[in-house]
């Protein structure tokens, strides 16, 4: 039987294909480090942070400068996972500050193309990852935010 991390990591190279395997494999690599430590819910939220957020925050969480902003070291995600909940679910759009660092790019609305269980697996991966130090995000959590 395979572990959670070595399924993980099938699945991510199973995707992988011509120019993208640099940045897959280093996509990987940032992702089964952050399982190895928060095994649980973050395994599966890596799987979705890969294929639906990494492009524009980056493998390492570090965004792209005046477009996207980083996840890593971010207060909105480590904050209450209210407002990150909130943005997750309805999208946000227009000019924001994180760090002193303008950002105007558009994050899409993920509500009705997650499942409130992925939105919970994706946000508890963030929430744990590239020294972030926050608690896990429930079901019931993304639940309760309409």
């Amino acid at each position: 039987m395979r572990s959670p991390a070595a399924l993980f990591l099938a699945l991510v190279f199973s995707g992988c294909g011509g120019s993208r395997a640099t940045s897959s494999a280093s996509a990987s690599a940032s992702a089964a480090a952050a399982v190895a430590h928060n095994p649980a819910s973050a395994s599966d939220g890596a799987v979705v942070y890969i294929n639906n957020c990494s492009s524009c925050h980056q493998p390492d969480g570090t965004g792209i400068p005046g477009a996207f902003p980083p996840l890593a070291a971010n207060a909105a995600v480590t904050g209450s996972p209210v407002a990150a909940i909130a943005i997750v679910k309805d999208g946000l759009e227009g000019r924001i500050v994180v760090d002193g660092h303008v950002y105007s790019g558009i994050m899409p609305r993920w509500n009705g193309v997650l499942t409130d269980e992925q939105i919970a697996d994706v946000l508890t991966y963030i929430r744990s990852s590239w020294k972030n130090r926050a608690s896990a995000v429930s079901i019931s959590d993304v639940e309760a935010v309409k």
